[in-house]
């Protein structure tokens, strides 16, 4: 639950080229780490998302994002999509929206959670998100809009937000 929104299936992925100073996960910085990644855990991630009572899919890591992991991780998150359309999909990157956004996994992403962590801007009491620098994102309203459209716990009301103004 503290994943995105709701009870959520999370699928850790290995390889990160970040590596910020205080990461929760460095254990997962390898690529060449964790475990193979078969048709039987994924079968294992489908039997989980028929739950009515699951709300998704997260993607974290590592970084979901690193080239290691991209092609993989979109493939997935597209199967998903047309499996489970009513399933919400989270991404968490270190990478910036701003670098993403033309990625095809957009398409089939919801919430993207974007910027490295930032130790000296850790805030526990922030939703979804370790540092105050880290944006969750509305994916498909930003990308009607073409521009930065903050994701909020009640659908439709998303804020617009330019980058300058996270920064911090």
């Amino acid at each position: 639950m503290l994943n995105g929104d709701g009870l959520r299936v999370v699928l850790w992925v290995a390889g990160c080229s970040h590596h910020c100073p205080g990461c929760q996960n460095p254990v997962t910085w390898d690529p060449d780490g964790g475990a193979p990644f078969t048709e039987t855990e994924k079968q294992e991630i489908f039997d989980e998302l028929e739950k009515d009572y699951v709300s998704g899919i997260t993607f974290s890591g590592g970084d979901p994002l690193h080239h290691a992991n991209v092609w993989d991780v979109t493939s997935l998150a597209h199967e998903i999509r047309q499996k489970y359309p009513e399933k919400t999909i989270w991404v968490y990157t270190g990478y910036l929206w701003e670098d993403v956004r033309s990625l095809s996994l957009m398409k089939d992403t919801d919430v993207l959670v974007d910027g490295r962590f930032m130790a000296e801007q850790r805030d526990v009491n922030l939703h979804w998100k370790g540092s105050a620098n880290q944006r969750v994102i509305d994916v498909q309203n930003s990308l009607s809009r073409g521009t930065v459209v903050l994701w909020d716990d009640d659908p439709g009301s998303g804020t617009v937000v330019s980058r300058a103004a996270c920064d911090m």
